[in-house]
Protein backbone atom coordinates (compact mmCIF):
# COMPACT_ATOMS: atom_id res chain seq x y z
CA UNK A 1 0.00 0.00 0.00
CA UNK A 2 1.42 3.30 -1.13
CA UNK A 3 2.24 5.39 2.06
CA UNK A 4 0.26 8.36 1.28
CA UNK A 5 -3.23 6.13 0.94
CA UNK A 6 -1.87 4.28 4.05
CA UNK A 7 -2.14 7.89 6.16
CA UNK A 8 -4.83 8.89 4.50
CA UNK A 9 -6.48 5.41 6.19
CA UNK A 10 -5.24 5.85 9.27
CA UNK A 11 -6.59 9.51 9.25
CA UNK A 12 -10.01 8.43 8.60
CA UNK A 13 -9.59 5.87 11.67
CA UNK A 14 -8.43 8.70 14.18
CA UNK A 15 -10.49 10.80 13.09
CA UNK A 16 -13.65 8.63 13.78
CA UNK A 17 -12.10 8.05 17.19
CA UNK A 18 -12.65 11.41 17.66
CA UNK A 19 -16.01 11.76 16.58
CA UNK A 20 -17.15 8.93 18.97
CA UNK A 21 -16.62 11.52 21.84
CA UNK A 22 -17.13 14.89 20.27
CA UNK A 23 -14.02 16.32 21.25
CA UNK A 24 -10.93 17.75 19.49
CA UNK A 25 -8.69 15.18 18.12
CA UNK A 26 -5.81 14.24 20.20
CA UNK A 27 -3.25 11.81 20.65
CA UNK A 28 -5.66 9.68 23.07
CA UNK A 29 -7.73 8.73 19.62
CA UNK A 30 -4.57 7.68 18.16
CA UNK A 31 -3.90 5.18 20.91
CA UNK A 32 -7.75 4.40 20.98
CA UNK A 33 -7.88 3.64 16.84
CA UNK A 34 -4.54 1.65 16.82
CA UNK A 35 -5.76 -0.56 19.15
CA UNK A 36 -9.00 -1.18 17.20
CA UNK A 37 -6.82 -1.36 13.83
CA UNK A 38 -4.22 -3.82 14.75
CA UNK A 39 -3.50 -6.90 16.67
CA UNK A 40 -2.77 -5.77 20.43
CA UNK A 41 -4.77 -4.91 23.31
CA UNK A 42 -3.77 -1.44 24.84
CA UNK A 43 -1.87 1.29 23.35
CA UNK A 44 -0.05 3.84 25.52
CA UNK A 45 1.87 6.77 24.96
CA UNK A 46 4.41 8.87 26.51
CA UNK A 47 6.61 11.95 26.45
CA UNK A 48 9.79 12.34 26.72
CA UNK A 49 12.96 14.16 26.27
CA UNK A 50 16.33 14.14 26.88
CA UNK A 51 19.02 15.84 29.69
CA UNK A 52 20.27 19.38 28.38
CA UNK A 53 22.54 21.56 29.88
CA UNK A 54 19.97 24.01 31.69
CA UNK A 55 17.24 21.28 31.83
CA UNK A 56 17.01 17.38 33.31
CA UNK A 57 15.62 14.71 31.51
CA UNK A 58 11.46 14.14 31.90
CA UNK A 59 9.13 12.37 30.82
CA UNK A 60 5.09 11.38 31.37
CA UNK A 61 2.58 9.36 30.40
CA UNK A 62 -0.30 11.17 28.23
CA UNK A 63 -2.36 8.32 27.50
CA UNK A 64 -3.35 4.54 27.76
CA UNK A 65 -6.01 2.76 26.58
CA UNK A 66 -6.26 0.58 29.71
CA UNK A 67 -5.37 -0.29 33.27
CA UNK A 68 -2.51 -2.52 31.64
CA UNK A 69 -0.99 -0.02 29.19
CA UNK A 70 -0.60 2.57 31.72
CA UNK A 71 0.66 -0.06 34.13
CA UNK A 72 3.84 -0.59 31.35
CA UNK A 73 3.80 3.42 30.58
CA UNK A 74 4.56 3.92 34.46
CA UNK A 75 6.79 0.73 35.16
CA UNK A 76 9.14 1.76 32.09
CA UNK A 77 9.31 5.40 33.01
CA UNK A 78 9.69 4.77 36.99
CA UNK A 79 12.25 1.40 36.17
CA UNK A 80 14.22 3.55 33.33
CA UNK A 81 14.22 0.21 31.53
CA UNK A 82 12.21 -1.33 29.08
CA UNK A 83 11.28 -0.92 25.39
CA UNK A 84 9.88 2.43 25.17
CA UNK A 85 12.80 3.73 26.43
CA UNK A 86 15.04 1.97 24.34
CA UNK A 87 12.75 3.13 21.29
CA UNK A 88 13.18 6.52 22.68
CA UNK A 89 17.36 6.60 23.19
CA UNK A 90 17.90 5.09 19.96
CA UNK A 91 15.43 6.31 17.73
CA UNK A 92 14.23 3.33 16.51
CA UNK A 93 11.53 0.85 16.33
CA UNK A 94 11.41 -2.10 19.41
CA UNK A 95 9.73 -4.95 18.32
CA UNK A 96 9.26 -7.49 21.38
CA UNK A 97 6.99 -10.21 20.21
CA UNK A 98 7.62 -12.42 23.53
CA UNK A 99 8.69 -10.89 26.55
CA UNK A 100 9.70 -14.66 28.10
CA UNK A 101 12.56 -14.44 25.32
CA UNK A 102 15.34 -15.34 27.68
CA UNK A 103 17.49 -12.61 26.00
CA UNK A 104 14.99 -10.06 27.01
CA UNK A 105 14.60 -10.96 30.41
CA UNK A 106 18.15 -10.38 30.58
CA UNK A 107 18.35 -7.25 29.17
CA UNK A 108 15.39 -5.79 30.68
CA UNK A 109 16.10 -7.36 34.42
CA UNK A 110 13.24 -6.16 36.11
CA UNK A 111 11.10 -4.56 33.50
CA UNK A 112 10.50 -7.85 31.83
CA UNK A 113 8.91 -10.00 35.02
CA UNK A 114 7.05 -6.74 36.17
CA UNK A 115 5.01 -6.53 32.41
CA UNK A 116 4.43 -10.08 32.42
CA UNK A 117 3.16 -9.59 36.01
CA UNK A 118 0.97 -6.95 34.86
CA UNK A 119 -0.78 -8.79 31.54
CA UNK A 120 1.19 -8.20 28.97
CA UNK A 121 3.36 -10.87 26.36
CA UNK A 122 4.19 -8.79 23.43
CA UNK A 123 4.97 -4.94 23.44
CA UNK A 124 5.73 -2.74 20.50
CA UNK A 125 7.70 0.32 21.00
CA UNK A 126 7.35 3.16 18.19
CA UNK A 127 9.52 6.59 18.82
CA UNK A 128 7.26 9.76 17.80
CA UNK A 129 10.18 11.21 15.78
CA UNK A 130 10.76 14.29 13.06
CA UNK A 131 14.31 14.48 11.78
CA UNK A 132 16.39 14.98 15.06
CA UNK A 133 13.48 15.75 17.32
CA UNK A 134 11.61 12.85 19.29
CA UNK A 135 8.90 14.18 21.34
CA UNK A 136 7.75 10.75 22.72
CA UNK A 137 7.04 6.68 22.15
CA UNK A 138 4.07 5.25 21.16
CA UNK A 139 3.73 1.57 23.08
CA UNK A 140 1.18 -1.00 21.96
CA UNK A 141 0.57 -4.22 24.08
CA UNK A 142 -0.73 -7.78 23.38
CA UNK A 143 -1.15 -10.56 25.82
CA UNK A 144 -0.10 -13.22 23.89
CA UNK A 145 3.33 -14.21 21.69
CA UNK A 146 2.26 -11.53 18.97
CA UNK A 147 4.26 -10.58 16.02
CA UNK A 148 3.40 -7.72 13.77
CA UNK A 149 3.62 -8.61 10.07
CA UNK A 150 4.91 -5.92 7.73
CA UNK A 151 1.54 -4.32 6.57
CA UNK A 152 0.65 -4.36 10.41
CA UNK A 153 3.97 -2.76 11.58
CA UNK A 154 3.26 -0.11 8.57
CA UNK A 155 0.20 0.58 9.97
CA UNK A 156 1.55 1.10 13.43
CA UNK A 157 4.51 3.38 12.41
CA UNK A 158 1.57 5.18 10.63
CA UNK A 159 -0.23 5.54 13.46
CA UNK A 160 3.33 6.75 15.31
CA UNK A 161 3.27 9.74 12.63
CA UNK A 162 0.44 11.23 13.44
CA UNK A 163 1.06 10.85 17.11
CA UNK A 164 3.67 12.73 16.49
CA UNK A 165 2.12 15.68 14.61
CA UNK A 166 -0.51 15.96 16.69
CA UNK A 167 1.81 16.08 19.59
CA UNK A 168 3.78 18.68 18.22
CA UNK A 169 0.40 21.16 16.40
CA UNK A 170 -0.89 20.70 19.90
CA UNK A 171 -1.04 23.78 22.58
CA UNK A 172 2.18 22.69 25.12
CA UNK A 173 0.06 23.31 27.89
CA UNK A 174 -0.77 19.60 28.53
CA UNK A 175 -4.26 20.60 30.61
CA UNK A 176 -5.65 22.40 27.54
CA UNK A 177 -7.26 20.55 25.05
CA UNK A 178 -4.86 18.86 22.37
CA UNK A 179 -6.42 21.16 19.49
CA UNK A 180 -8.88 23.66 19.42
CA UNK A 181 -10.92 22.58 16.69
CA UNK A 182 -14.00 19.96 15.92
CA UNK A 183 -12.62 17.24 14.47
CA UNK A 184 -15.06 17.03 11.74
CA UNK A 185 -12.79 20.43 10.87
CA UNK A 186 -9.56 19.18 11.28
CA UNK A 187 -7.18 20.20 8.52
CA UNK A 188 -4.52 17.00 8.45
CA UNK A 189 -2.92 17.75 5.60
CA UNK A 190 -2.05 21.01 7.75
CA UNK A 191 -0.09 19.27 9.86
CA UNK A 192 2.59 17.80 7.68
CA UNK A 193 3.50 21.37 7.12
CA UNK A 194 4.45 22.10 10.60
CA UNK A 195 6.56 19.34 10.71
CA UNK A 196 8.29 20.65 8.36
CA UNK A 197 8.40 24.09 10.01
CA UNK A 198 9.18 22.54 13.71
CA UNK A 199 11.96 21.07 12.07
CA UNK A 200 13.51 24.09 10.70
CA UNK A 201 13.05 26.48 13.28
CA UNK A 202 14.76 23.82 15.54
CA UNK A 203 17.40 23.45 13.45
CA UNK A 204 17.84 27.84 12.95
CA UNK A 205 17.61 27.69 16.93
CA UNK A 206 20.68 26.15 16.89
CA UNK A 207 22.47 28.38 15.66
CA UNK A 208 21.25 31.32 17.23
CA UNK A 209 21.63 29.38 20.67
CA UNK A 210 25.00 27.69 20.18
CA UNK A 211 23.15 24.65 21.49
CA UNK A 212 22.46 20.89 20.10
CA UNK A 213 19.34 19.77 18.63
CA UNK A 214 17.57 18.68 21.79
CA UNK A 215 18.23 21.87 23.96
CA UNK A 216 17.06 23.76 20.81
CA UNK A 217 13.67 22.03 21.00
CA UNK A 218 13.38 22.37 24.54
CA UNK A 219 13.86 26.13 24.21
CA UNK A 220 11.06 26.17 21.37
CA UNK A 221 8.71 24.44 23.15
CA UNK A 222 9.25 26.63 26.43
CA UNK A 223 8.53 30.18 24.56
CA UNK A 224 5.63 28.38 22.93
CA UNK A 225 4.28 26.85 26.84
CA UNK A 226 5.09 30.82 27.76
CA UNK A 227 2.88 32.38 25.46
CA UNK A 228 0.27 29.47 25.35
CA UNK A 229 0.95 29.40 21.76
CA UNK A 230 1.15 26.55 19.10
CA UNK A 231 4.66 25.03 19.03
CA UNK A 232 3.45 25.21 14.94
CA UNK A 233 2.64 29.11 15.06
CA UNK A 234 5.70 29.66 16.89
CA UNK A 235 7.95 27.94 14.92
CA UNK A 236 6.85 29.25 12.08
CA UNK A 237 7.87 32.99 12.96
CA UNK A 238 11.45 31.95 13.71
CA UNK A 239 11.47 30.40 10.19
CA UNK A 240 10.23 33.56 8.93
CA UNK A 241 12.70 35.42 10.85
CA UNK A 242 9.96 37.59 12.89
CA UNK A 243 11.54 35.87 16.40
CA UNK A 244 14.86 35.83 17.41
CA UNK A 245 15.80 34.00 20.88
CA UNK A 246 19.10 35.09 22.55
CA UNK A 247 21.26 32.47 24.10
CA UNK A 248 20.45 33.35 27.14
CA UNK A 249 17.60 31.97 28.70
CA UNK A 250 16.68 35.40 31.14
CA UNK A 251 16.99 37.84 28.47
CA UNK A 252 13.53 39.02 28.41
CA UNK A 253 13.75 39.03 24.30
CA UNK A 254 13.30 34.92 24.15
CA UNK A 255 10.11 35.91 26.00
CA UNK A 256 8.71 37.99 23.40
CA UNK A 257 6.57 37.17 20.40
CA UNK A 258 6.64 38.55 17.12
CA UNK A 259 4.36 41.18 15.98
CA UNK A 260 1.67 39.08 14.45
CA UNK A 261 1.27 37.19 17.70
CA UNK A 262 -2.36 36.01 18.42
CA UNK A 263 -2.27 38.01 21.56
CA UNK A 264 -1.68 41.63 20.86
CA UNK A 265 -1.93 42.63 24.12
CA UNK A 266 1.56 40.63 24.92
CA UNK A 267 3.41 43.73 23.36
CA UNK A 268 1.73 46.06 26.05
CA UNK A 269 3.35 43.99 29.17
CA UNK A 270 6.37 45.88 30.90
CA UNK A 271 9.37 44.25 29.61
CA UNK A 272 8.41 42.72 26.90
CA UNK A 273 10.15 43.69 23.57
CA UNK A 274 10.81 41.92 20.36
CA UNK A 275 14.45 40.69 19.08
CA UNK A 276 13.98 40.56 15.42
CA UNK A 277 16.95 40.27 12.53
CA UNK A 278 18.54 42.91 11.12
CA UNK A 279 16.93 42.59 7.83
CA UNK A 280 13.24 42.76 8.81
CA UNK A 281 14.19 46.32 10.45
CA UNK A 282 13.37 49.55 9.09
Amino acid sequence: MRSDNRSARVQVLVAEQAALHGGPVGVADVCTAAVAALPVGGAGLSAMSRPTTSTAAASHPLCSTDDISEQLEELQLTLGEGPCVDAFLHGSAVLTPDLLNGRLQDHWAVFADAALEAGARAVFALPLQIGAISPGVLDLYADVPTVLDPEQLADALAFAELATLLLLDARIDESAPPVNTPAAARDFEDLGGYRTEIDQATGILTVQLGTGIDEAFVRLRAHAYMRGRRLADVAADVVAHRLRFSPDPADPADSADSADSADPDDHDRPGDHDQRDDNDQT
